[in-house]
């Protein structure tokens, strides 16, 4: 049984069709990347995984369950959590904050604490600006936030949204190199991404495609 079913989904803005029957799995243990120009739906897909729009179409499962029309945060409840393209950041507050803004559906504090050093120790350079205002922060360091901030809110599947956009490539190595270390630790990953290719090293992270059908 895969960890996440896309079965014949349809979706719409309006009139416009942005889906259309689109399959796919997600089995436990994947790292999975959804690749395609832009327009092609690879957003919209992850907007109806979690809820934020419904299919007009299809069914979607997670965990054996149906949540094809559950609202976005009980998807969160029941361990999804995307990380959004362009980031998200709640831009006045300290990166320690967004982080616990992450952890808001928790109330084990020895555990939310454990945590935020566990992000920490995946990307040090957050731990040197706990206490600095996220908006100040660089474009790199904006997104390890906001894949921290899913992180933290302990998902089965973490959804990222354009993990690599405007990033140096060693920047990006960054990005999925933790990316592998979080799936090792028993997070399953997908990462969305608008480019065709990549020409760092870094799809090496990438440890199984799967094949869309649309």
């Amino acid at each position: 049984m895969s960890l996440l079913e896309l079965k014949e989904v349809s979706a719409f803005y309006g009139r416009i069709q942005a889906l259309r029957s689109v399959t796919l799995e997600v089995d436990q243990g994947e790292v999975v990347a959804l690749i395609g120009s832009n327009g092609a739906g690879k957003t919209t897909t992850l907007r109806t995984i979690s809820g934020l729009m419904h299919p007009a179409g299809g069914s979607i499962n997670f965990d054996t369950r149906d949540i094809t029309n559950t609202g976005p945060e009980t998807i969160v409840q029941r361990g999804i959590c995307q990380s959004p393209e362009g980031r998200r950041l709640f831009v006045r507050m300290s990166v320690q904050d967004n982080l616990l803004m992450g952890a808001y559906i928790r109330t084990d504090k020895p555990g939310i604490a454990a945590d935020i050093e566990r992000v920490f120790t995946l990307f040090p350079r957050l731990k040197e600006r706990r206490t600095q205002i996220s908006g100040t922060l660089s474009g790199g360091e904006q997104q390890m936030l906001a894949m921290g901030r899913a992180l933290m809110a302990r998902p089965k599947l973490l959804m990222l949204d354009e993990p690599s956009l405007g990033l140096a490539p060693i920047l990006v190595e960054t990005i999925f190199t933790s990316c592998a270390r979080s799936t090792r630790r028993g997070r399953r990953c997908c990462s969305w991404s608008r480019t065709r290719t990549r020409r760092s090293r870094s799809p090496t992270v990438v440890t199984s495609w799967k094949r869309v059908r649309s």
